[in-house]
């Protein structure tokens, strides 16, 4: 029997402004952070009928290395497909990429499958998918009794959406990933239910997934300085520079839920330092 332990709340002081943490980074290190609610329902599934998982997404997904993890627990293969792997990644492997082959994956690069064979389970990108209540509702249950507005950063929107079909509290999220448009629909492919769709808060700024931004490395310098706590590098400077933009809306107490992912922050720090290699 796998479990996934609770995970602890920290009080923080930021900006002269106290937050609670959730530290969902702190769950499980096979498994990075919101990817071991999402995987929670595989846990303890019987593989006895599979012989591979099979997912897509991009070289760097925290979803690709705790499937790796979900893989090898399960005794299963783990063919992942990408669009591309940079030559610089090949020739140097690190983070997620590094960590998932050591695991057992085979990297794909070429177009998903159209067809997949019975013994092959397919996990979708960013584990978007229906499955993840299950552990989504585990984190809900953890957090019921607090009387709390409650944020976190969205990809496909799972969690946030998950965490408020099954909580009277307000959820209020921000899309990191192709806009508000892009994650409502992802909200609408898991729940046609609207009045369980989480608020969405969206700065006036847009930003693109991926790139690089020096507002965005001097929040997580700053928030780690200040907090002691590391963050992802990917998600979270948006998700900070989201709430504090608009913490005044909130009417209780803030609880921002950390969702791991950082073993993709020493792929993100390598590119940060050689963009602003000059300030850092």
């Amino acid at each position: 029997m796998i479990e996934i332990k609770k995970s602890p709340v920290d009080k923080i002081t930021f900006r002269d402004k106290n937050f609670l943490i959730k530290r969902d980074d702190l769950l499980d290190d096979r498994f990075s952070g919101n990817k071991a609610r999402k995987l929670h329902y595989f846990l303890n599934y019987d593989f006895n009928n599979f012989t591979k998982i099979i997912s897509h997404g991009s070289a760097q997904s925290n979803a690709m290395y705790s499937l790796s993890h979900l893989a090898k627990l399960k005794g299963v293969g783990f063919e992942y497909y990408v669009d591309h792997v940079a030559a610089y990644l090949k020739q140097n492997p690190h983070g997620n990429y590094k960590y998932a082959l050591k695991n057992g994956m085979k990297i794909m690069e070429s177009s998903f499958p159209t067809k997949l064979k019975d013994e092959e389970l397919f996990i979708p990108e960013g584990g978007h998918f229906v499955e993840a209540e299950f552990g989504i509702e585990v984190l809900a249950d953890e957090l019921k009794e607090l009387d709390v507005d409650i944020f976190l950063p969205s990809g496909t929107g799972t969690t946030a959406l998950y965490l408020q079909k099954h909580l009277k509290q307000n959820v209020y999220t921000c899309a990191c990933v192709g806009g508000e448009s892009y994650l409502k629909k992802q909200f609408y492919e898991l729940e046609e239910d609207e009045s369980v769709h989480p608020k969405i808060l969206t700065l006036d700024k847009k930003y693109h997934f991926g790139k690089l931004y020096r507002e965005f490395f001097e929040i997580w310098i700053e928030l780690k300085k200040d907090t002691g706590i590391e963050f992802d590098l990917l998600y979270d400077p948006l998700g900070w520079l989201t709430l504090l933009r608009f913490q005044a809306q909130f009417k209780k107490e803030i609880l921002y839920i950390h969702q791991g992912g950082l073993i993709g922050n020493e792929s993100m720090l390598l590119r940060y330092k050689r963009r602003f290699s000059e300030d850092y």
